[in-house]
């Protein structure tokens, strides 16, 4: 996969959120986000396969219900990722099945690809039928050493703030340190279509 790919749905790689009991601290959550990357969540196949002609779409699939279950262990954290692939064909045949491969991948601080799984999903076009659905997921795995702060970048998130301090009212991922920390500790669980440049350069010109 492109980095470029990672990079383009980088979910906020802070993770942060405001605690309701403080605005002024807030807290990180350990577990991957889960996303679908841009221009892989679409897919678009042509007969004749060379045509890129309206008339020739045969069919054409989308990613949707994505969701993911965060599982939080001793060692590891463990994201179980579900997700549906809907599809619509031309013509309304005889019945039809086609393979569309799907991946889930890993990947660190919105652009370093960790780990990379290559399943798929059956879809059935019933006879007379012009739309198929099928349900689909995944695993990631990620160290919770990984998803760790240090102890230090940790405290200057995390620690309450009093309206009448210097800094108060400066984010502390503002801080270099701080947000490269953040960053290098936040992990992305991302779900697409395995395209192939041809398809990927269809969804690029969109």
């Amino acid at each position: 996969m492109k980095p470029w790919i990672l990079a383009g749905l980088a979910l906020s790689a802070l993770g942060l959120s405001a605690c309701n009991q403080n605005p002024l601290r807030v807290k990180r959550s350990p577990c991957p986000a889960v996303a679908v990357p841009l221009h892989a969540g679409q897919l678009t196949r042509f007969d004749p396969a060379q045509s890129r002609n309206a008339d020739a779409i045969d069919l054409t699939a989308q990613l949707v219900d994505v969701r993911g279950a965060c599982i939080e262990g001793s060692d590891y954290l463990i994201t179980d990722v579900s997700f549906t692939v809907a599809a619509q064909r031309r013509d309304a045949g005889p019945r039809r099945e086609v393979y569309l491969p799907v991946f889930v991948a890993l990947a660190q601080g919105g652009n370093v690809l960790v780990s990379k799984q290559q399943s798929g999903v059956m879809l059935v076009f019933e006879e007379g039928a012009t739309r198929a659905e099928a349900r689909g997921g995944g695993r990631a795995e990620v160290h919770r050493s990984a998803v760790t702060l240090p102890a230090e970048i940790q405290e200057r998130i995390s620690r309450e703030r009093r309206p009448d301090e210097p800094d108060a009212l400066i984010d502390p991922l503002s801080n270099p340190q701080v947000r490269a920390a953040v960053r290098a500790a936040t992990f992305e669980v991302l779900v697409g279509f395995q395209l192939d440049d041809a398809s990927l350069a269809y969804n690029l010109g969109k």
